[in-house]
């Protein structure tokens, strides 16, 4: 199984894609493990920005909306400029404020949905992360509570959308079982 030195590895072993950085998507199902590989990254490379695509979703039914949010943070990157990106505010329900990511030379974008099709050109790396769906169901409890509970098979389903219409486990460069 790949490690988080070896997610690190391959992604500097290509040419920059996000201007003059590169760009890690760490991909996958719902309490798979994006998350914990997303800091074991950041431990690794301390230059690395680190972007929860969690809190670019306008709530629970965000989903389809996140790759051009995210594309809108990453073209101006890639361009040499600052992106922006506006933060969901889970516990208000609501957008808060907007946040400036300026060119660096790692950004780390985890999150489910957080590779799209619409902006495949600036991804340097792509790690799937997966776990079976009762080991998910019990982080995500664990994680959220279980007054969360209601929204997980929601989730489920517009996971399983968006992965089907985007196919992103299948140009994954790294596919890690949890």
């Amino acid at each position: 199984m790949a490690s988080p030195s070896d997610v690190l590895e391959l992604a500097l072993s290509r040419p920059p894609t996000l201007g003059a950085g590169r760009l890690i998507c760490v991909d996958g199902l719902a309490g798979s493990g994006k998350t914990t590989l997303a800091r074991a990254l950041a431990a690794l490379a301390p230059e690395a920005v680190v972007i929860g695509t969690d809190e670019m979703l306008e709530g629970w039914r965000g989903l389809p909306g996140l790759a051009a949010s995210t594309e809108a943070l990453l073209r101006p990157l890639a361009a040499g400029r600052d992106g922006h990106w506006r933060r969901w505010d889970w516990l208000a329900d609501g957008w808060a404020e907007t946040r400036t990511v300026s060119p660096g030379p790692l950004l780390v974008l985890e999150g489910v949905g957080s590779a799209a099709a619409s902006y495949r050109d600036l991804v340097t790396a792509l790690v799937w992360v997966e776990a079976p769906l009762a080991v998910r169901l019990a982080r995500w409890l664990d994680r959220d509570g279980e007054e969360m509970r209601p929204h997980w098979d929601d989730w489920l389903a517009d996971e399983a959308a968006l992965h089907a219409r985007e196919d992103t486990r299948a140009w994954a460069d790294l596919v890690i079982r949890t």
